[in-house]
């Protein structure tokens, strides 16, 4: 892995996890189930949790939804985050049923003494605040300002919204400043990373399904994270949230930062293929879902690369026409014959028990 220089923040703690500082980087996602539907919503959560997502965010648009807060709570163990606009007595509310962290833009909560009074409850149960910055919905003064959401447009009203916390002498606070235009976003987060200390959730909002919408993700964050910014993210897609959280690993991990679990490495193909390398490939990284141990794999399509590719993992195949040749840390071992996915994997759980030995 590449050695970077990680910009360090304050820490924050949320729930069971602390944001910032030399801390991992922390995948999240966010429930798009009706708010009305709690066993809908909890069982997304649940799913969430199972596919490895770290901390998972819900809207609560009305008093009523609050139920949400305690039966997720009762559900999963990673924390939970509320999502609220405008009524400063639902974030409350939340805060009191439980909640590991409140999302808010103070701009809309309505006036000082009500966002002093969220900033009281949160106080009061050592529950930290995300002001989420949005381009689609900067105050209508900053947007006069600058024309357009800018970058500056952006920092201007995240600091402004800093500044008003720090007032209330709060400073548990993660920020985060989105745009669905990728260069805007990256200029908006290296402006306020330089703006302040505290820690940053990246995103590219409104991404767009999920093929495009990993891609602008990709860009936004993997630049950010290459340089250093960054202690949290959401990968927005217009598809499951379960997308989101592999979206989110894999960017973390191409922008080479260590992730547990196995890494798959696999050639595009060429007319030199004799073998399903795509469908080989889909398949063992779908049966080593939930192994934690940092291994790369290899499943490469022939004599040109392969060999040579295969060799840089910690074990690989590079395959033939009918067969494919098993290589651990560079070493020839064996060739494997006939439908060989089953002994393949076979030689990576036991590559992965000699491992951890």
């Amino acid at each position: 892995m590449v050695n970077y220089m990680r910009h360090e923040k304050r820490q924050v703690k949320v729930g069971n996890y602390y944001i910032g500082g030399n801390n991992p980087i922390l995948v999240q996602s966010m429930l798009n189930v009706k708010s009305a539907d709690v066993e809908g919503n909890v069982a997304q959560a649940v799913a969430l949790e199972k596919e490895g997502c770290q901390i998972v965010r819900v809207s609560v648009p009305t008093l009523e939804d609050v139920r949400l807060i305690t039966e997720l709570k009762k559900a999963v163990k990673i924390p939970v985050v509320a999502d609220i606009h405008f009524d400063y007595r639902i974030a409350i509310a939340a805060v009191e049923a439980g909640v590991d962290k409140v999302r808010i833009n103070p701009g809309n909560i309505g006036s000082d003494d009500k966002v002093k009074r969220v900033v009281d409850a949160c106080k009061a149960h050592n529950v930290p605040i995300r002001i989420g910055v949005n381009a689609g919905s900067l105050e209508k003064h900053i947007l006069e300002k600058y024309g357009t959401p800018t970058p500056e447009a952006l920092c201007e009203s995240a600091m402004y919204h800093i500044r008003l916390l720090e007032k209330y002498d709060f400073h548990d606070i993660i920020v985060s400043i989105k745009s669905s235009n990728v260069p805007t976003m990256v200029a908006a987060y290296r402006l306020l990373d330089s703006m302040c200390d505290y820690p940053l959730h990246l995103g590219v909002t409104e991404a767009g399904t999920y093929r495009m919408g990993l891609i602008k993700s990709g860009m936004g964050i993997g630049t950010l994270l290459m340089e250093g910014i960054g202690d949290t993210l959401r990968v927005s897609l217009t598809d499951s949230p379960l997308k989101e959280i592999s979206a989110g690993f894999d960017i973390i991990r191409a922008a080479g930062i260590k992730v547990h679990g196995p890494e798959i490495i696999s050639c595009p193909t060429c007319g030199r293929t004799n073998l399903d390398v795509a469908g080989i490939a889909t398949q063992v990284e779908n049966r080593l879902k939930g192994i934690t141990t940092d291994i790369k794999v290899a499943v490469m399509g022939c004599a040109v690369n392969g060999p040579g590719e295969a060799r840089e993992a910690d074990i690989g195949i590079a395959c033939g026409v009918d067969n494919a040749v098993l290589f651990k840390k560079g070493e020839k071992v064996k060739v494997l014959h006939g439908d060989f996915i089953d002994e393949f994997v076979d030689e990576i759980y036991s590559f992965i028990e000699e491992k951890s030995e």
